[in-house]
């Protein structure tokens, strides 16, 4: 019986090697020697794909990048012909559609995209460079923001600061930097910490809720502003 073809070496096939050592072990785990020796093939053929180790790192990043949800962005602030923003053949009288609801939606599957990766933060925290996931993230995000009505800069600003608190969470776990040991915590010295031994056993309720607390509160204070933009100047 002839023996069974071994998949030919692509991109797709590195960047999941890769995904799933810098998931294992980390960024300074990814090597063309590792990579090679996981995919069977020589290191040099490895060349034909990608330049350099940074090229597959930056590539590793896009697909995490890929896996974020962005058709909540689809028709924020878009009218049809006859002005009619919600569909029901009226007009609204100029009301915009939820743009602070597709921040919301969209925050939360850009978080669950990292949760699964956390290893590949530092690189998406680079900015998008040229990866074209990251772009059309980017490019959805400050598009629905002008399309909503905010000016430029501000849409502008708004990607950024998402990006900041989002990738920010990805970073680490704030129950997990606290030892499951009450002896470390001694009131003497810590007088407010006496449940923090009890933290990392309630990683998911403290962490997901430290989330949702802070994106609540950044969506009011942008609501706050977008509210101050559109009122009529004297």
């Amino acid at each position: 019986m002839a023996r069974p073809r071994k998949p030919l070496l692509s991109r797709d096939l590195i960047v999941e090697a890769a995904g799933a050592l810098v998931d294992a072990e980390g960024l300074e785990a990814v090597s063309t020697r590792r990579l090679a020796a996981a995919l069977g093939v020589s290191g040099p053929s490895l060349y034909n794909h990608f330049r350099t180790k940074d090229a597959i790192l930056e590539a590793v990043a896009d697909a995490v990048s890929a896996r974020v949800d962005l058709s909540m962005f689809d028709a924020v602030g878009r009218d049809d012909e006859n002005g009619d923003r919600d569909g029901n053949g009226d007009r609204d009288g100029g009301a915009r559609p939820d743009w602070r609801g597709a921040l919301h939606a969209w925050a939360h599957s850009y978080r669950d995209a990292l949760a699964d990766h956390p290893n590949i933060v530092p690189v998406l925290a680079r900015g998008p460079g040229r990866r074209p996931a990251g772009l059309r993230l980017a490019d959805a995000v400050f598009g629905a923001m002008t399309e909503a009505g905010w000016p430029p800069a501000h849409a502008t600003r708004i990607g950024a600061l998402m990006r900041y608190f989002i990738l920010g969470s990805a970073v680490a776990s704030f129950a997990r930097g606290f030892v499951d040991d009450e002896a470390a915590y001694d009131p003497v010295d810590y007088p407010h910490l006496g449940q923090a031994h009890l933290l990392a056993q309630r990683r998911r309720e403290v962490d997901e809720g430290a989330f949702e607390t802070g994106l609540t509160a950044l969506l009011d204070g942008l609501s706050l502003q977008y509210e101050a933009l559109r009122e009529p100047r004297a």
